[in-house]
């Protein structure tokens, strides 16, 4: 799924706009143990409720794909029987109405999640009506052919507010309030099937994590029986103590600015096109920028092995999980540089009578601890 699709699907999640037969919940005891169940047809609640579940789903959709939202590709074998695949069509083709399937579902997540606090289970169903989109991709609301019928999880820590003191109108006073248990943005969830190219594809799923640090390999492999992708910030540290480890005396500043510029502009192409899928670098595109920078062929070639042992050969990664788009960073044990990361052509290396140095360029404005210094031409 692109941005724009995410965004379709998410506009759906407005009290007026959508076909939400149920919305489903499961809460759970910090041991395990569930604690109640409920099921309300969307259109009983009362609007201003209604709407908190809205956002709740809506934030288990909600990040930036490819790093929050993982797509999770299935097998053909699972498709064609596969238990996890099987019991999530059911899901979606009942619309939850189905109580052993719902439970069979719980029973997973329960068994798969480590929250440190109470989690909440929440399911909802819907039905889009897609709107009909002609060759040239026009889009007519009302010319509907067919229904796009989906499944979202979201996964939330219930917590007890901290003690604190609130104001009472009626005495005009500051008094203890009662600690209550409150609902937290969703941690984990997904959906189910993916959504691409105005309609469903099945073989598809998208599972969202708001800590993209943290592994949840056993909830991935209850939910999806599929191994779980790498943290984004472990696929970005892995990347780069590769290219330390095979590219070694040749890995200079020039390698390093190459690859981000390569990152860089692949993730701007994708945000001026909001319909292409998220940006991804291949092995092919490193070994590019490192035959340009004059990095020799044992190094690649090592750096090629590595690489496949560690992603597989037809490995895509996000180039996102590769790249921090605010910061560039060049760090000394004794000096930190901070760089716009569209500018690190401001910055080389250099070695001068035999000392190795950092070399900024200054222009223009240039201050120390907030006072404008001049830089004088040396006679």
């Amino acid at each position: 799924m692109n941005k724009q699709d995410f965004s379709e699907i998410r506009r759906r999640f407005n009290y007026d706009k959508n076909a939400i037969s149920c919305i489903r919940g499961c809460y759970v005891s910090e041991k395990g143990e569930i604690v109640s169940t409920f099921n309300h047809s969307f259109l009983s609640l009362p609007q201003e409720e209604a709407e908190r579940y809205l956002t709740l789903f809506k934030r288990a959709l909600t990040g930036v794909p490819g790093k929050n939202l993982v797509p999770i590709n299935f097998r053909p074998d699972q498709i064609v029987d596969g238990e996890a695949h099987q019991l999530l069509t059911a899901l979606r083709n009942t619309a939850l109405k189905v109580d052993s399937g719902v439970e069979t579902l719980y029973e997973a997540i329960i068994q798969s999640v480590d929250l440190e606090s109470n989690p909440l289970i929440l399911l909802m169903h819907d039905a889009y009506d897609l709107p009909y989109h002609s060759h040239d991709e026009f889009k007519v609301d009302d010319a509907s052919e067919e229904v796009f019928n989906y499944i979202v999880c979201s996964i939330c820590p219930v917590k007890l507010t901290k003690p604190a003191l609130s104001y009472y109108a009626e005495d005009q006073a500051f008094h203890e309030c009662e600690q209550n248990w409150v609902v937290g943005a969703p941690e984990l969830g997904f959906m189910f099937p993916a959504y691409e190219d105005h309609g469903a594809n099945i073989c598809s799923a998208v599972y969202f994590t708001r800590d993209t640090e943290t592994p949840h390999d056993d909830f991935v492999n209850a939910i999806f029986d599929v191994n779980a992708p790498m943290p984004a910030d472990e696929q970005r540290d892995t990347f780069m103590g590769l290219l330390e480890e095979t590219v070694e005396t040749d890995l200079d500043y020039t390698v390093i600015q190459s690859i981000s510029d390569c990152l860089r502009e692949k993730i701007e192409a994708q945000k001026a096109d909001k319909t292409a899928e998220a940006p991804v670098i291949t092995k092919r595109d490193v070994r590019d920028v490192l035959q340009t920078c004059g990095v020799t062929e044992e190094h690649i070639q090592a750096f090629d092995t590595r690489f496949d042992d560690e992603f597989g050969q037809t490995a895509d990664l996000m180039a996102q999980n590769l790249l921090n788009e605010r910061k560039f960073e060049v760090r000394t044990p004794d000096v930190v540089i901070n760089v716009k990361p569209d500018r690190s052509d401001l910055i080389e290396t250099r070695v001068i009578d035999g000392f190795r140095y950092i070399m900024i360029r200054a222009d223009d404005g240039v201050t120390v601890n907030g006072v404008n210094i001049a830089i004088n031409n040396e006679e």
